[in-house]
């Protein structure tokens, strides 16, 4: 995306959002209900529900740390997916270690998927389907030449096909699976919520929480990821901008916070600390905290966590640190909700 496309401020009609969200409320509790899966916004658990209405598959409780779904022969399946729009068109394992490789030998299949997000709803329309163990021996033989700390490594669709002998599955899109009705439900609310809030692709990551945020504190959140107009996370009406970390409880995590991360916090007139609570979908608590104070107490607690990990012969496989509720006494917060 262009670095230099200008922000421009939406006021947002709160009774239409509020009335939208209403709608949200019900559809989650509806699915949580009838498939036991709550916080069916958050971190694209939207585009799992799409591969297993497509694959007759159902959906597994749960978020990080659990299989995504199973089929009716209790085969359990472990989901990957990137969409068309997006500039990697790879899967990414994240942070691995050797625990999460040796767990993918009791997962009957990873399912490699690709969405096409160029129509709505979104199309799952094809992908890799391989045994859980050739992945993990896969990964186990290429891992060991990963150098940085952070373990990642993404999978290419060379690297499926040479590799594991693993062919492309096309696959038709059902419009009468056991998730159909709720994902047109999902995307007809989400089509409004865009429209009233400028905001694109809410469904994508937490950006649906930075919204519901920044709809109590009169923000507009960005669209953008990344460049100079997608370097915050929020701007109010006098363009001042924001860094926004939602959490569903008083921990907030900082991740790959590099000095570069670090210095691009100084350019916010504050950052935004708030609670939500993600099954209910309302705000808890919303905290302003000063930028120059957070950035200090990032460095210590790296710090600390650094001498700490030395002490321990550990290496530091992230740059990582999380506030907690006690923090905001030191940070001088003031509470906005």
């Amino acid at each position: 995306m262009s670095d230099d496309k200008e922000q421009v401020f939406k006021t947002i009609n709160k009774l239409e959002f509020y009335k939208l969200l209403t709608k949200y409320r019900l559809i989650q509790k509806e699915f949580k209900e009838k498939f036991d899966v709550n916080d069916i916004f958050s971190n694209s658990k939207i585009y799992e529900i799409l591969i297993a209405n497509s694959l007759s598959h159902n959906l597994i409780p749960g978020h990080s740390g659990s299989k995504d779904a199973i089929d009716d022969n209790g085969n359990e399946y472990e989901y990957k997916h990137y969409k068309k729009s997006s500039s990697n068109h790879t899967w990414t394992f994240n942070d691995f270690s050797d625990t999460t490789i040796e767990k993918l030998n009791l997962c009957s299949y990873v399912v490699f998927a690709h969405i096409d997000n160029s129509v709505m709803p979104p199309n799952f329309d094809w992908c890799y389907l391989v045994p859980g163990k050739i992945v993990s021996e896969f990964l186990k033989k290429a891992t060991l030449r990963i150098l940085n700390t952070r373990k990642m490594i993404n999978i290419s669709k060379n690297n499926i096909e040479n590799s594991m002998g693993v062919n492309k599955t096309f696959i038709s899109s059902k419009s009468n699976g056991r998730y159909s009705k709720w994902i047109n439900n999902i995307y007809e609310i989400c089509s409004d919520m865009e429209k009233c809030t400028g905001v694109d692709q809410l469904l994508t990551s937490n950006k649906i929480w930075e919204v519901v945020v920044a709809a109590e504190l009169n923000h507009n959140v960005n669209s953008e990821q990344g460049g100079r107009a997608g370097a915050h996370d929020a701007f109010d009406k006098s363009g001042n901008v924001y860094e926004y970390k939602v959490s569903k409880n008083y921990s907030w995590n900082f991740q790959d916070i590099s000095d570069n991360v670090l210095n691009k916090y100084l350019d916010d007139k504050s950052i935004i600390l708030a609670v939500v609570d993600k099954e209910n979908t309302v705000v808890k608590a919303i905290y302003e905290v000063n930028p120059k104070l957070t950035v200090k107490r990032l460095k210590e607690k790296l710090k600390e966590k650094s001498e700490r990990f030395a002490l321990q012969n550990k290496i530091i496989r992230r740059l990582q640190v999380s506030l907690s509720k006690g923090d905001l006494k030191l940070l001088n917060a003031n509470k906005l909700y």
